[in-house]
């Protein structure tokens, strides 16, 4: 693809697939903890609550950030803070290893809205007109990070331990150092004229509306199935006495559905249009999330499971780029608050996952889930697509 041979492009590609795999140890490492710690479905749960929650809470601000003064020291920072404190919480003692995984996360809600920024300018340039297809490349390196995050970590984790994971930490610790030495120090004209025009009114202005309400919905819904998946099932599998090399493997494939899911998604939107390829690929997303109870066997589950990421990760570009459209700010803060929108309101829901999941047993999770994307599905219907203008901005009066 001629846009990966454009090294501001690649740069951020490369650190968001650095940046996600160590995201994607977040839910390994935890079912491992479990055992370790002792730990219970709510207390795992509320701990990936504060771990996502703390990185998407941040992300509005980074975004902000990064529109005013450009991308560089938010990528490069981000990605070198979290490969910082990532590795500090492999070698703690006890409780300390969460608290400092936590505060690994804040360097992700750094570099999620710069890094996305940078790959939306370059990719308008690249793809004019396809501003979907280009985020989700952007966005796919980051599901290849969710994929072979677990897929490599797994195995180090049941070999090594958590001090095994620290193999992980060299690249993005290398691309890091590359972003402060190749991304423009400066904002682009473009996204310093719009993020000097924001104000709190002019987004409320935006934002309350019918319209937007179910669209935070369907985005809500959505995240929280997907969070829901790829919490529980490392402990699901866990439970059924499979080791982490198996674990590993099968929250892997799940993330690989969600990289091809938002591949395929973006490229279909940008084709027959955002609001019918959200809407179908939310409605059939919920058959394989619905039988995942019912099912005992492995052979069935290494099939529903990626199907299920595949399903539900088609609709992540779309909703990022509606809400860029949408959100009168720069391109930073818009992809910062859609991202930490996102984010927030599955680690919320996962919240309340754990608490039913202690109550009612993990395959209740996986119902639950079919029901929230069946739910997505409904909303999507609603879905208003506009274009991306400055002259579209609401004005102060």
């Amino acid at each position: 693809m001629s846009l990966l041979l454009d090294a501001l492009f690649a740069i951020v590609a490369f650190g968001h697939l650095a940046v996600d795999i160590l995201n994607g140890q977040r839910a390994i490492l935890l079912a491992y903890l479990s055992g370790v710690l002792g730990l219970s479905n709510t207390a795992l749960s509320l701990v990936s609550t504060v771990y996502i929650a703390m990185g998407a809470l941040s992300q509005p601000v980074f975004g902000h950030l990064a529109d005013r003064w450009g991308p560089r020291w938010l990528v490069a920072g981000g990605t070198l803070w979290m490969g910082t404190f990532f590795s500090l919480a492999l070698f703690a003692p006890g409780y300390w290893s969460l608290a400092l995984l936590v505060i690994a996360s804040l360097g992700s809600g750094a570099f999620h809205p710069a890094g996305t920024m940078q790959a939306n300018l370059r990719g308008r340039e690249r793809f004019s007109g396809r501003e979907t297809t280009a985020t989700a490349y952007f966005f796919l390196f980051g599901q290849m990070g969710g994929f072979f995050g677990p897929l490599i970590g797994g195995p180090l984790l049941g070999l090594y331990g958590p001090p095994g994971l620290i193999a992980l930490v060299a690249p993005a610790m290398v691309i890091g150092a590359s972003a402060a030495y190749r991304l423009p120090a400066k904002p682009t004209p473009s996204a310093a004229r719009l993020a000097g025009k924001i104000s709190l009114r002019r987004i409320l202005r935006a934002g309350l509306s019918a319209s937007l309400l179910a669209f935070g919905l369907m985005t809500a819904f959505q995240s929280w199935a997907q969070q829901n998946m790829i919490t529980f099932v490392p402990k699901y599998l866990s439970d059924m006495g499979q080791p982490p090399g198996v674990y590993g493997l099968v929250s892997a494939l799940f993330m690989a559905g969600v990289a091809v899911g938002n591949l395929a998604g973006g490229n279909l939107a940008d084709r027959f249009g955002k609001r019918r390829v959200a809407m179908w690929t939310l409605l059939a997303a919920s058959a394989p999330l619905l039988a995942i109870p019912y099912v005992q066997e492995m052979a069935w589950l290494y099939l529903l499971i990626p199907l299920s990421g595949l399903l539900t990760g088609a609709t992540h570009s779309i909703i990022v780029v509606l809400a860029q459209r949408r959100l009168p700010s720069g391109i930073a803060l818009a992809s910062g608050l859609v991202l930490g929108f996102m984010f927030t309101s599955g680690a919320l829901g996962t919240l309340l996952s754990g608490y039913l999941a202690d109550l009612r047993g993990l395959p209740v999770v996986f119902t639950l889930s079919g029901v929230l994307v069946l739910l997505a599905a409904g909303l999507a219907l609603t879905i208003k697509e506009q274009p991306a203008m400055e002259k579209d901005l609401p004005q102060e009066n």
